[in-house]
């Protein structure tokens, strides 16, 4: 009897849907590292590698009746290595999307609600804080601030002099950068 490692890929493949065993075991000894070497070399991952070669030896030999090549042994089973490396590496590119997608998404939806959030708290502290300065000088910060009016032209409107107009502003500035810096430690240290 010829022993199996001399007989053709062809015949084998005729002993394989006869359900010889053997032939089976000889086929998967001749290509299994030359396949696991290829899809290595694919994704750089021995374990998926791994998984493709005994996934494809499986469906082998559990449809080994139905199987028709029409090209050499060796073609059939890199093009069947190829497929399922592709089909991975299509899986990972998909998943890896949706992770990014996802994490995009969590982190913009959480950014920008703890931002507004934020923004209303300190817009409000603000209003407030401006809301406690002197009239008059509350009446000046708010023209040159709010109103975006250049000091000259509060001074018109209020008829006092630009030099005044500077002080109040200056002053009101001091103010709220005392009473600010504070409350706006406080609120971000309680957010936290």
């Amino acid at each position: 009897m010829i022993p199996l490692t001399a007989i053709s890929d062809h015949d084998l493949v005729s002993l394989l849907q006869e359900g010889d065993e053997n032939a089976y075991v000889e086929i998967y000894n001749r290509y299994k590292w030359l396949l696991h070497t290829h899809a290595y070399k694919k994704l750089g991952d021995r374990d998926a590698a791994n998984d493709i070669v005994q996934d494809l030896f499986t469906s082998l030999w559990s449809k080994r009746e139905d199987v028709f090549i029409t090209t050499t042994l060796s073609a059939y089973l890199y093009t069947a290595v190829r497929n399922r490396v592709l089909n991975i590496i299509e899986h990972r590119t998909v998943e890896t999307k949706h992770i990014d997608s996802l994490l995009n998404y969590a982190s913009g939806y959480v950014a920008a609600t703890d931002y507004l959030v934020r923004e209303k708290q300190l817009a409000a502290i603000i209003e407030k804080e401006i809301a406690a300065l002197p009239p008059k000088m509350r009446e000046v910060f708010e023209l040159s601030r709010k109103s975006h009016l250049t000091h000259r032209e509060i001074a018109e409107k209020l008829d006092i002099s630009e030099e005044t107009v500077k002080k109040q502003v200056k002053n009101a500035l001091k103010i709220l950068r005392v009473r600010l810096g504070l409350l706006i430690y406080i609120v971000l240290i309680t957010q936290l």
